[in-house]
């Protein structure tokens, strides 16, 4: 076809892709992308669109991400995009859990966005579907976007199908509880058995309200995936359906020049903190919404996080504190309704823009809330008044400190140390009942820097509620909590140990008080007798001198500001977008 023929559908003179497909110098590259099957027209004319995905075998969470990227990639040829597949790594926390593999699991939401990133700029795309399944994949792939600036549409993998157990819905999280059982002789080698052969029934993320779900109704939330898209479990056709329209839409946002960061403002980050709240979500979200503004060059750290979940009513019956799975939300409409009853109730910012290129008021606007079930009750009857994650502050957290309330009785506790320098210990301890009700369980050195990584708990929190004592002892570590976890769990302390933080100090029979309605986290020890303490602490040295989580234990900050490991959009001279 003669060039004067070809009619360009968009203007490739300001998009990176550019640098790669336009004028005789990039003859080479372009040789590359023939050998690939494309046209002139998907090279030269077109944007090349990156379709990212976090697929793998390790696990149930990301394995139908290959399928729904290729959907995805029907969307952006049909819009006139040249859609580019490429994957990312994903370290699942139910197979990382419990042992030392857990140190790689939040190290890998810098990895994925970082791996993401880096793709994008070698290959000069245009625009990104990011597609992901597990806890750290999703903020990962958000904000990957965010820091890019591309037009970009974020698309979650889909909740598990809810195992079925005796006669009840079960989750992941359930097995972790009857570990504890079985360490009390409450379940036979046999039980156990039957129950890990049906926790886990189909593909998809864990199934209740647990980090990956709540970072997928995150996505909707904060306005960065269509509505809707967060809900249908993965096996369904339907997501396929959502992954195509997320490839289109995409191709819309590069039209509209609408870009993540005209979507995630600080408004709505307050609306995504305010779902995680409604819906008693992973105490996760306490790192990611701060690592997701950190891209944006926005503070909003673990305190400006807490404020709003401390103003939000708790109204969603949702696993771990509840009792219904993901694809019950999804049966009475999914996490629009979520947001619906949150907006009726004033407790949205309706005029964010989202990646539909209209607010989050005209999202909503058809949607009726649905009446005659329970999992999402509207604000004015609500669960509580408060949140189900409360941030916490005080002489043994200066920095903060996270807990998930929701489904709680209890909601203050006070009791004696009983300190331990790692999770292993402390989960010796647990299976072995080397503790009193009544005491406050210290795990320290698995913060960010001292772990290296921030473990997750869920081993210990999970034995700890199988032998029936989730509410009768606490837990507090300068490490993380499954969103799976509950019981009187507080995470995220800081300082961390390793740093010299209050936490490391602790000994044991010092006398620690938690008020999850206050918002206080408080040892009965004086400045003075702290300051005595820090002069005889010493740093620790951990076993990772090499490798990756040396390099991460380096670079990484204070969980209070969402453990992130560069200094932002604040610091950015030009964004990837832009070049």
């Amino acid at each position: 076809m003669p060039d004067d023929a070809r009619k360009p559908a968009f203007d490739k003179s300001r998009l990176p892709s550019r640098h790669v497909t336009v004028g005789p110098e990039r003859a080479p590259h372009r040789a590359f992308l023939y050998s690939m099957g494309l046209t002139r027209e998907q090279i030269e004319d077109q944007p090349l669109v990156g379709v990212a995905t976090t697929w793998n075998e390790a696990a149930p969470c990301n394995i139908a991400l290959g399928r729904q990227a290729q959907a995805a990639k029907k969307g952006v040829a049909a819009a006139h995009g040249t859609p580019r597949e490429f994957t990312t790594i994903t370290v699942t926390d139910g197979i990382a859990m419990g042992h030392a593999g857990m140190k790689a699991s939040l190290i890998s939401r810098e990895i994925i966005a970082d791996s993401v990133e880096l793709t994008m700029r070698g290959h000069c795309y245009d625009a990104l579907v990011g597609l992901a399944g597990c806890d750290k994949s999703l903020p990962g792939m958000m904000m990957a976007m965010v820091r890019l600036n591309v037009p970009s549409v974020f698309m979650y993998g889909g909740s598990i199908m809810p195992g079925r157990f005796r006669g009840k819905d079960v989750t992941v999280g359930d097995v972790y509880e009857w570990v504890g059982k079985h360490s009390v002789n409450l379940a036979t080698d046999e039980d156990l058995h039957e129950l890990e052969c049906v926790a886990c029934p189909s593909s998809g993320s864990c199934g209740g309200m647990f980090t990956a779900n709540t970072m997928a109704a995150v996505s909707e939330a904060i306005g960065l995936a269509l509505p809707g898209s967060a809900g249908a479990p993965a096996p369904y056709d339907s997501r396929d359906a959502f992954a195509e329209a997320s490839g289109q839409q995409v191709m819309e946002l590069l039209r509209l020049n609408l870009r993540p960061r005209d979507i995630v403002t600080r408004k709505s980050l307050e609306n995504a903190a305010a779902v995680v709240a409604a819906a008693g979500g992973s105490t996760n979200s306490g790192l990611h919404l701060p690592a997701i503004a950190n891209e944006a060059g926005i503070d909003f750290d673990l305190h400006e996080v807490g404020k709003i979940y401390a103003r939000t009513p708790y109204i969603g019956n949702l696993k771990p504190g509840g009792e219904y799975v993901m694809k019950d939300l999804y049966d009475i409409g999914g996490v629009p309704v979520l947001m619906k009853a949150l907006l009726d109730g004033g407790y949205l910012h309706g005029d964010c823009i989202t990646v539909t290129g209209k607010t989050v008021a005209e999202n909503l606007k058809d949607v009726v809330f649905p009446t005659g079930q329970n999992v999402v009750r509207p604000t004015a009857n609500p669960f509580s008044s408060t949140g189900g994650v409360v941030a916490l502050r005080g002489n043994l957290a200066p920095q903060g400190a996270i807990v998930k309330v929701a489904g709680m009785a209890r909601l203050q506790f006070t009791g004696p140390a009983r300190c331990f320098d790692c999770e292993e210990d402390a989960f010796a301890a647990v299976t072995s009942r080397r503790y009193k009700e009544g005491d406050v369980i210290v795990i320290r050195y698995e913060g960010p820097k001292g772990g290296p990584g921030m473990r997750e708990m869920l081993q210990t929190t999970g034995a700890l509620v199988g032998q029936g004592v989730g509410e009768k002892v606490a837990l507090i570590t300068d490490g993380r909590f499954s969103g799976a976890s509950h019981g009187f769990c507080i995470g995220h302390v800081g300082p961390e140990a390793a740093v010299g933080g209050p936490i490391g100090l602790l000994k044991d029979g010092d006398m620690i008080s938690i008020d999850a309605v206050k918002g206080t986290i408080e040892v009965a020890l004086s400045d003075a007798e702290l300051a005595e303490r820090r002069k005889a602490w010493t740093p620790r040295r951990h076993d990772f001198q090499s490798g990756t989580l040396w390099k991460y234990a380096q670079t990484v900050g204070d969980a209070e500001k969402g453990a992130v490991t560069h200094p932002g959009a604040r610091a950015e001279i030009r964004a990837y977008a832009d070049i």
